[in-house]
C-alpha cells in the first residue's frame, strides 16, 4: 500500500479566495492529523471522497477508506468509490453489510437509517478493533445539523466522529475545496440509499431496491442528472430537477421513460410537479396528526 505524498497544510485550499474557507479546511487538517489512525466510512459521494482524500493525504497508511456492499446502495456509489480510490491511491476496502437481515430495517420505520447505521458501524468498530485503527470518521457535514438524520444516533453510539461538520464545512464549500483537489466527485448530485425511495412503513424487500435500481439507471442513461424514484407499490413517482423537468415532458423522451420504467416492473408512471427535493418522503411524517 502506498501513501500519497502529505499535502502542505494549505495545499487543499489553495487558489480559493475565502479567508473563512481556509480557515476551515485548516482546521479540518488539524482535527485529521490528531488522530492516530482512521477508518473513513466512504460511500463515493461528495463528502466521503473528501474526506477519504484528505486523510489519506494527510495520514498515508494510517487512513483506509471503506466502502459497504449492499443491496441497498446502488451500484454506482460503488464504480466511484472503487475509481476515486484507485485514481487517488486511497487505501481501500469493500465489506458486506447486511441490513435487510434486520427486521427493524426491513419495517422501515421513520428511523429505518438508524438500524442501516448500526449494521454499518458495528462492521467498521469491529473491523478497527481488530486491525488496530484509533477512530471510524463519516463525512456527515455542518448542512446534515438542520435535517432529519436518524442515522446520526448510531454514530454517536459507535463514537464515530465527524471532522467535516467538526470543522464547520458545508456542503458548498466541500464541493468547492473537492473541486481544488481535482476531486471527481466535487459536483456529483447528492444521493442516499435506495431505501430512501420506499414509503416509510413499507417493507424494504431486495426485490423493490433492484426494481428502483433499474428504474433510476434508465434516468442515468437517458442524460438526467437530478432524480428520484419514489417506489409506491406499482407506481412510480419521478422526482427531477425543475430545470431538467420540461426535457421530460418531451414526447419522445416520456414515452421512454413510460415504456422502461413499465419494464422494470412498474404499471404506473408519474411525474412529481413540485420536482425533486431533499428528504421528500419526510412530508408525510410532518402531515402526521401530533398524539
Amino acid at each position: 500500500m502506498r501513501a500519497g505524498p502529505s499535502p502542505r497544510r494549505t495545499d487543499l485550499a489553495a487558489g480559493t479566495s475565502s479567508a473563512p474557507l481556509h480557515a476551515k479546511a485548516q482546521h479540518l487538517y488539524d482535527i485529521l492529523s490528531g488522530f492516530e489512525s482512521v477508518i473513513v466510512a466512504f460511500s463515493g459521494g461528495t463528502d466521503s471522497a473528501f474526506l477519504a482524500h484528505t486523510a489519506s493525504a494527510l495520514l498515508g497508511p494510517r487512513a483506509l477508506a471503506v466502502t459497504a456492499d449492499s443491496a441497498s446502495y446502488p451500484d454506482s456509489h460503488r464504480q466511484l468509490a472503487l475509481r476515486v480510490a484507485r485514481e487517488f491511491d486511497i487505501a481501500h476496502e469493500i465489506i458486506a453489510t447486511h441490513e435487510l437481515d434486520r427486521p427493524d430495517y426491513r419495517a422501515n420505520p421513520a428511523n429505518r437509517c438508524y438500524y442501516c447505521k448500526q449494521e454499518l458501524y458495528t462492521h467498521l468498530a469491529s473491523l478497527a478493533s481488530a486491525r488496530g485503527f484509533a477512530a471510524v470518521v463519516d463525512g456527515s457535514n455542518a448542512d446534515d445539523r438542520g435535517d432529519y438524520r436518524p442515522g446520526r444516533q448510531a454514530a454517536r453510539e459507535h463514537g464515530v466522529r465527524s471532522p467535516l461538520d467538526e470543522a464547520d464545512l458545508t456542503k458548498d464549500e466541500i464541493r468547492l475545496l473537492s473541486r481544488e483537489a481535482g476531486l471527481p466527485t466535487w459536483d456529483v448530485p447528492a444521493s442516499a440509499c435506495l431505501s430512501s425511495r420506499i414509503p416509510y412503513g413499507s417493507e424494504v424487500t431486495e426485490d423493490k431496491l433492484r426494481t428502483i435500481e433499474r428504474a433510476e439507471r434508465v434516468l442515468h442513461e437517458l442524460g438526467f442528472r437530478v432524480f428520484r424514484v419514489r417506489h409506491h407499490d406499482t407506481l412510480a413517482r419521478v422526482e427531477l430537477a425543475r430545470d431538467e423537468m420540461p426535457r421530460a415532458l418531451d414526447p419522445v423522451v416520456a414515452a421512454t421513460i413510460v415504456r422502461e420504467l413499465r419494464a422494470a416492473g412498474y404499471q404506473h408512471v408519474t411525474l412529481d410537479l413540485q420536482g425533486y427535493r431533499l428528504g421528500s418522503l419526510n412530508e408525510a411524517l410532518r402531515l402526521r396528526p401530533v398524539p
